[in-house]
Parts: C-alpha cells; structure tokens; sequence
C-alpha cells in the first residue's frame, strides 16, 4: 500500500504551524546531505506565482551550492559563482528533496516512513503537510531546483514564502536581514533587559516575539520559554528584574535546542513509523496547544488568550499573577510531574550551535508582523 492511499487525517495537515528557526536550522542541515557541492543545472518557476522566485535563473543555473547558513529565519544557500539564494518560508512553506530515483520511478515510499531505506533518498521539511509525501511538483510547487542527481521542491501552499537570488556580498545589507537582532545564543540577559527596559509597557511576550529585540523566537518557542521562566505573557516588560529576564532568555535557549536536536517539523517526526502522521510539537511543548489539558508541572488546566493579537498558551498557575498583576511565583527550575515530556537540558555540540486565574483580557498592544504571518496560532 502507497503512502497516498493511507487514511490521512487532513486536520493535521491544515493545522497552521508556522516553519520557525528550528524548523529551518533543521531544513539547514538536512539538506547538507543532498545539496551541498552539488550543481544546480535548472530553475523551473511556476508561471502562475512569479513572486516566489525574485531575481534571474541564469544567476543560478550552472552554480554548485558552496554552503547553506541561515540568518533568523531566513535560509541562506551560497553559489559558486558569488550568489545566494535567499529563502524564506513564511507560514507554510516546505523545501522538499527528492533523489532522481525515486522521481524517475513515480514512487514516493511505501506504508512506513522510514523503511526500505527510502528515507535516504528524500528530506522535507517546514510546514508540515501530505506534500512531505506526495508525488511533486504539485499545484503547491512554486519553484523547483533540478540537480543532476535530484530535485528540490519549494512549495507554499499560500504563496507568502519567496526565494531571492542575490550577491552573497549584499546578503548582510539586505534589509530583511540587518534589521534582525541577535539570536538567543548570542546574546546575554543583560542585552536582552536592557531591551526589556526600552519596551517596558509592553507585555513580555510581545516584546520577545520582535525579531528587532530578538530574533528567532516565534509564537511557539515565546510560550514554550515564558513558561519555563512563570512569567505570565501579558505582563509588562518593564516589570521584570535582570534574572527574570535571563529566565525567559535560558527557557528560549533550552526549547530550540530541544526541537532542533529532535528534528523540528520534518517527515521523520511527522510521519511516524506506522505510516500514520504526528506533530513534532508533541515532542517538547508543555503549553502550546495544550490549552484545556493538564499542566505536566502543576496538573492545572493550560488555558489559551491572546496577547498583543497573537494565540497564547499558559499555565494560571505556574504563571501566576496577582491582584497588582504580577507573578507571585517562579516555577523555572520545577520539574515537570512524572510521566510529562521534558525539557532536554544537554547543550548543542559546538559545531552544530544555531549561531488559576480567568483568561487575560487581549492585550492593545499588538506585535508587528511580517507580510504572511498568521495572526492567530503560529
């Protein structure tokens, strides 16, 4: 039996779960296996959504991929010939590979995932979809990268995601990329305070989720790191003392770490070894869409708000505030109760660091988004 004749629940394919820096420090590493030092022998663009692809094929076709680096999350891939590709799934963008084998064959894999050694001939990863099995391209496919030896698929099922050819000396001047702030790993609860202190009206998760402050964290990980640190995300940023504020940055640092090294959104973690399809985030998340489920620390029910226009995830208890709207209590370094999934606490080997209470009133504030982001879940 084909994948493609599997009962498939569609819910889980529709969910809208945004590609984060996770997600694409995974896709970066994933494709250093099938792409790097390969050439690039055509560009094939769908002609009905010219804008995925920005610059000219003939500044591609012909280059041998040198290097893939990754800025936030925007996917960098470095050419011979002093180009750079510049990738940017936005909400439900995917690049897939597909080694000429399994093309030329017309078959994708057979009722597991991860069987018969067909895994080595496909990588996908970003937003996660049937199209991680589906024969390509499809109506999704928006730009197609053909190698000697396979063939990578960007598909964006809402066309927000872009692929950008530029000189690789232009990359930092790109304005996408100077604006973006550090990332957790660079930078110090210090910096990050005194940022806080700046924006000190505010509630913190939105604050953090402004990739001009830092840059990285999205929707999932600024829940997932404010609950490791029992800040409640609608209080105010100015609030927070230095180790607080360092809390929430050691939390950010711990539950990326966790979702890279368990593989972030790809088809290994969706697909599970039965043919049948999961959710990575059940992998690591202790709030994000766990709302109406018990806490893993406290055993109180995780309740869902929104917060500056975003979908927010928190424990009333674990995050806590009082009548002055302050948390009364820091849960960081309290384990999950037994039996919970757990936050892995080893750090990333060097050479693969990634350079009860009634549901809050919306906060006015709101977090400026980029041009397909989703307002709500991602």
């Amino acid at each position: 039996m084909w994948i493609s004749e599997l009962d498939i629940d569609e819910e889980v394919y529709n969910r809208d779960i945004m590609p984060e820096l996770p997600e694409v420090e995974t896709v970066r590493r994933g494709l250093r296996d099938f792409i790097l030092n390969k050439k690039i022998v055509q560009v094939k663009i769908d002609e009905n959504t010219t804008k995925a692809f920005q610059g000219k094929v003939n500044d591609v076709e012909e280059a041998t991929v040198v290097e893939i680096r990754r800025r936030g999350k925007a996917l960098l891939i470095d050419l011979s010939n002093g180009n750079t590709l510049m990738i940017h799934l936005r909400m439900t963008g995917q690049l897939i590979w597909r080694d000429a084998r399994l093309v030329d064959a017309g078959i994708i894999r057979k009722e597991s995932a991860l069987q018969d050694g067909l895994d080595k001939l496909q990588f996908a990863a970003g937003h996660p979809s049937k199209n991680f099995m589906d024969d390509l391209p499809n109506k999704q496919t928006r730009v197609t990268f053909v190698f000697r030896k396979g063939k990578l698929f960007f598909n964006d099922q809402r066309k927000f995601g872009f692929v950008k050819v530029l000189p690789t000396e232009d990359v930092e001047r790109e304005k996408f990329i100077a604006e973006l702030a550090k990332e957790p790993w660079e930078m110090t609860a210090k910096e990050l305070y005194e940022k806080c202190q700046r924006h000190s009206k505010a509630p913190i998760k939105v604050v953090v989720l402004d990739q001009k402050v830092i840059a990285g964290i999205g929707n999932i990980y600024a829940d997932e790191s404010l609950f490791y640190a029992g800040i409640h995300p609608a209080r105010k940023a100015g609030e927070l003392s230095e180790e607080q504020v360092g809390k929430i940055l050691e939390g950010a640092r711990k539950v990326m770490d966790e979702s890279i090294n368990s593989g972030g959104s790809t088809m290994a973690t969706y697909v599970r070894p039965d043919g049948t399809t999961g959710d990575y985030l059940e992998m690591f998340a202790q709030v994000f869409r766990r709302d109406g489920k018990p806490c893993n620390r406290c055993g109180e029910i995780i309740l869902k708000t929104k917060v500056g226009g975003r979908g927010t995830h928190y424990c009333p208890r674990c995050q806590e505030r009082g009548e002055d709207g302050l948390s009364s209590r820091s849960t960081a370094l309290t384990p999950p109760v037994r039996g919970s999934s757990t936050l892995s606490t080893a750090p990333l080997r060097s050479s693969e660091s990634p350079c009860s209470s009634s549901t809050l009133k919306p906060s006015s504030a709101t977090i400026p988004l980029e041009p397909g982001e989703c307002e709500g879940e991602c």
